[in-house]
């Protein structure tokens, strides 16, 4: 791995943003350390292990989560490698459709480890239910491993917009996303002043499609001003809950009654307007940093495995709690002085553990050879048919999680109950689609270039 690392990290384009692949890493590492330090693992009086969540109990450590909760930046430079990849390959066809071949290239590192996953934990479960086995962390794991996939089918969707929205950008700059910007101010007015149902849902695509469409700014170089973005954000966040019904905590907290993340509100698209601003402000320091040929080797390195290691963080995270569930250490109160005297041991266990599930399943991450783009194909549909199939089987896998896989288990997505077999089902035909689609195209133009 040395040695490949060393030869991309040389082969690097001079002109390549190496800023935007530092962002899309600390991201993922960022959003890895605050799930397993958030963690609160206890076990009651009947022998049951809960996992909780440290923000719960010690209210106070939510404001950190204005600095922690960081996947907006994760979404916007998602935007910016979108509208570049997408242009690029646009003009690689002579001007033809690249809707399929687009959406395999963009997902084929996201969703190929993900079926992985999915398969592994899927057939695990099974095995386990079949044998009856089950009770205490297993079945907590079984329900949480899922969850961090919901940020798969969210950027699933931003990759399915992409090439109508950047058109949109393209004609109205600024205007396309201030018209997401008051589309979720709208929905929010709606759900909170006139208590209208079920609207409320809509900010999954104009909160975040909104965050996506800073990354076009950004590609066109038209995000300027970092520092009023970033104060205008703060502002407006810090006034909406001060004066709203919006909570403190930019993360979901058990019991709330409402939250700034499922659904996204406008106090979180806030929020992701000052972390962009933010970021953008440090990107001349930052810039310079990564000219030095060993930081950017580490960016490079990183990069190779982001993906594997923030599908199996969780499982790593609970393998420690269970390895000392195991041996009988006790697991003091939630942030207690014992607790946290625990943080670095356990940390360091976790990384340890990630860091042999990475060295397992990485190859899965790796990208496919480049191939050429038809200039005109028929597998459109195929590929959003199978791109919406993907992300609902997702979304669904993220709420109904593993357990109960022969039981029946329901979550509720978009008004619809979902079992996990059917979700399951739904992740794989939808990615065979996407995979087929995007590959038909490219093998049928390699054959008319010969």
């Amino acid at each position: 791995m040395g040695s490949s690392v060393r030869e991309l990290a040389e082969k690097t384009p001079a002109g390549r943003d190496r800023y935007i692949d530092l962002l899309r890493v600390a991201s993922l590492g960022t959003v890895v350390a605050g799930h397993w330090l958030m963690a609160a693992v206890t076990v009651g009086d009947d022998g049951r292990a809960e996992v909780g969540n440290l923000l719960a109990v010690v209210p106070q450590l939510q404001l950190l989560t204005w600095a922690l909760q960081i996947m907006p930046v994760f979404f916007f430079v998602g935007g910016f490698s979108h509208a570049l990849s997408y242009r690029s390959m646009s003009r690689a066809s002579n001007g033809g459709s690249v809707y399929s071949a687009f959406l395999r290239a963009r997902l084929q590192r996201l969703l190929r480890p993900t079926m992985v996953f999915i398969g592994v934990w899927g057939a695990g479960a099974l095995i386990l239910q079949l044998g009856g086995q089950g009770g205490g962390l297993l079945d907590v794991a079984l329900r949480l491993v899922a969850q961090p996939l919901w940020f798969i089918g969210i950027y699933l969707a931003m990759v399915a917009f992409t090439p109508p929205l950047l058109r949109l950008h393209e004609r109205w700059g600024w205007g396309a996303f201030g018209a997401l910007v008051a589309a979720a101010g709208a929905v929010d007015v709606a759900r909170f002043a006139f208590g209208v149902p079920y609207l409320e849902f809509l900010n999954f695509a104009f909160v975040w499609l909104a965050v996506h469409q800073l990354g076009f700014l950004r590609a066109d170089g038209k995000l300027r001003l970092p520092y009023v973005l970033a104060g205008t954000g703060l502002a407006g966040a810090a006034l909406l809950v001060a004066l709203g019904p919006y909570p403190l905590s930019m993360v979901g907290m058990p019991g709330e009654r409402v939250s700034n993340m499922a659904p996204p509100t406008f106090a979180l698209l806030c929020h992701g307007l000052w972390l962009v601003g933010a970021v953008e402000a440090l990107r001349g320091p930052a810039t310079r940093w990564l000219a030095r040929p060993r930081v950017w080797r580490g960016v490079v390195a990183a990069n190779g495995i982001s993906m594997t290691a923030f599908l199996w963080h969780l499982t790593a995270m609970l393998g420690v709690y269970g390895m000392l569930l195991a041996l009988g250490v006790p697991l003091p109160e939630p942030a207690s002085a014992a607790w946290w005297a625990q943080v670095p041991l356990r940390m360091a266990a976790a990384v340890a553990l990630t860091a042999a599930l990475v060295a397992a399943f990485r190859r899965f991450e790796r990208p496919a050879a480049a191939e050429p783009i038809a200039p005109g194909t028929a597998s459109g549909p195929a590929a959003a048919l199978g791109v919406t199939l993907c992300l609902f089987g997702v979304l669904g896998l993220s709420m109904v999680g593993f357990g109960g896989l022969l039981e029946g288990r329901t979550a509720m997505l978009v008004a619809v109950h979902v079992t996990a077999p059917a979700a399951v089902a739904m992740a794989l035909v939808g990615w065979l689609l996407v995979e087929r689609a995007g590959r038909g195209s490219a093998v049928s133009t390699a054959r008319r270039w010969r």
